[in-house]
């Protein structure tokens, strides 16, 4: 696998009340590439060059 886009200390610090099983990560990544290719294709039919919040 690719390196992770997400943090997993910063991924951790955010969880508060309950642990979080290692193969998290991996599902937690998958979901963050694939709102990114999904706020580009949407930047780009658009007609933009630049990803903004509202592709999201």
């Amino acid at each position: 696998m690719a390196d992770l886009i997400i943090s997993k200390s910063k991924t951790k610090a955010s969880v508060k009340n309950c642990n979080i099983s290692g193969d998290f990560y991996a599902a937690l990544d998958a979901k963050v590439r694939a709102l990114i290719v999904a706020a580009e294709a949407r930047a780009v039919a658009n007609g933009r060059k630049t990803v903004r919040p509202c592709d999201i």
